[in-house]
């Protein structure tokens, strides 16, 4: 095994195992923390295929803005969403297994599909990535609307967090 291999089996674990407590934990700030692991993990994977601007901007947007972000939001509504009742599903048993059985069908799915064991193209130096992606999230035929449904729903979803902070008194 290379070198690059065990880098990449290692974050890997770490980032399942993340990503299973942040959906299994209880404490909700916990589950924000480990969701921090798990974008850092990701960002790894950028890192580790060779795309520096996807894993700066992992880092940067998921894990500088909405994580906190989430976090702070949390922090902010704990007093107004005190939940009392049970935090674990009782049918937790039958969702892991229809989980498992549908990944394994995609995996199966996946499988079949010709281009899964056709080697990439190697790219030419000529092509600026960065250029043809940042063009692509100005162009008016790219990315630029997606770009801004998103930028107005993290601001519809800030003001809800401020307005669900409201203190009655002040209104």
């Amino acid at each position: 095994m290379s070198p690059m291999q065990i880098i990449f089996i290692v974050v890997a674990a770490i980032t399942l195992s993340s990503a299973v407590m942040v959906v299994s934990v209880r404490n909700l700030i916990h589950a924000a923390l480990w969701l921090i692991v798990t974008l850092f993990g990701i960002a790894c994977f950028f890192a580790i295929l060779n795309a520096s601007f996807l894993a700066v901007a992992q880092v940067v947007i998921y894990i500088g803005a909405i994580a906190i972000l989430v976090i702070f939001a949390v922090m902010l509504t704990r007093k107004v969403a005190q939940d009392t009742g049970p935090q674990v599903n009782v049918n937790w048993i039958l969702a892991a297994f229809v989980s498992v059985l549908l990944f394994s069908g995609l995996v199966w799915l996946v499988s079949l599909w010709p281009g899964f064991s056709t080697p990439l193209p190697v790219m030419s130096g000529e092509a600026d990535p960065l250029r043809q992606l940042g063009l692509a999230l100005v162009s008016s035929n790219g990315y630029v609307l997606p770009f801004e449904v998103a930028s107005v729903l993290l601001l519809a979803a800030l003001i809800g967090a401020i307005i669900v902070t409201w203190d009655k008194k002040l209104r």
